[in-house]
């Protein structure tokens, strides 16, 4: 076997960030050690693996049918790795959530998983829908817990649990405890999450025939100050009831009944579908579907109360 496993872990590393320079940080090599190495595999390989654009290196084809082979090759290298120091083959996982999913659940399983494998090593991103599904689709993130829609032709969406938003307001509010048809929603102004969140892709589609008509005073980017604003008397906000279900048990914050509109959306599991699924991920999952075991929708998850 001409290449090694250290070239190909230098060969991904790049991939992952587009440049020597940055990969060669997270290899421990100087930059031009770690172009050396890269080098040397597409000699041996007998092509290139990266078109070269300025300073930047983008996969070419032959880079992009190796890149999961290559994950996957020393994923099952670490596994063995793991072995052999007599553990249980539970390594390295990095996992990413959207907002909601990070904020309230993603944290709660990594600290249990962390507690059940002490061995293992567990990296958590935080990030929008569309920014996090770009994250699996280059193989930055090996799992992601996903709200919404995540249609993407390279990765395998697993339904996980269901999931709604709520309509609400401050107690002083008008609509406070009430409901509230469309037109009348209409009129008030909104604080919302930007444009690309799974959150805000469910709001859209809830008002798709009345866009325009909508009166949006605040894009945020974070549940907390989605609901600080609302706090305030700002306006109405929509975020997921697993994020409004201490306020609303607080009464910091009210739902406004909304029956004209469909909130429900899924929360997903979803990996690159050549993901190799090795027994952290196998594990990770495992614990995932134990959490949300006899809940329907995700505010019926138990959890904590916030004080």
């Amino acid at each position: 076997m001409r290449f090694t496993l250290r070239q190909l872990e230098i060969f991904a590393a790049i991939a992952r960030h587009g440049s020597v320079s940055a990969a060669a940080g997270e290899v421990a090599l100087t930059q031009s050690a770690a172009s050396t190495a890269l080098a040397e595999l597409e000699r041996q390989a007998g092509r290139r693996l990266f078109d070269r654009v300025g300073k930047s290196l983008h996969l070419n084809e032959t880079g992009r049918s190796l890149l999961p082979k290559a994950i996957e090759l020393l994923d099952r290298a670490a596994e063995v790795e793991a072995m052999l120091r007599g553990n249980d083959a539970i390594g390295a996982l990095a996992v990413g959530a959207t907002l909601t999913i990070g904020n309230y659940l993603a944290t709660l399983i990594v600290a249990e998983f962390l507690r059940r494998h002490p061995q293992a090593r567990v990296a958590l991103s935080v990030r929008n829908t569309a920014l996090l599904l770009q994250a699996l689709a280059s193989h930055e993130v090996d799992l992601g817990l996903v709200e919404g829609d995540c249609r993407h032709p390279e990765l395998t969406v697993t339904p996980w649990i269901e999931d709604e938003l709520a309509v609400f307001c401050a107690p002083s509010h008008p609509l406070a405890g009430r409901r509230a048809g469309t037109a009348r929603l209409l009129r008030e102004p909104w604080i919302l999450r930007e444009s690309g969140s799974g959150t805000r892709d469910t709001f859209e589609r809830a008002f798709r025939h009345h866009l325009p008509e909508l009166q949006i005073r605040l894009e945020l980017e974070h549940t907390e100050a989605i609901k600080r604003a609302v706090e305030s008397g700002l306006g109405l906000g929509c975020i997921s009831r697993l994020a409004l279900k201490d306020a609303f048990r607080r009464g910091s914050l009210v739902e406004v009944t909304t029956p004209e509109l469909d909130l429900r959306r899924g929360f997903h599991f979803v990996w690159h579908r050549d993901k190799h699924h090795g027994a952290a991920l196998a594990a990770f999952l495992a614990l995932c579907r134990e959490f949300s075991a006899g809940a329907v929708r995700s505010d019926e998850i138990a959890m904590p109360p916030v004080p």
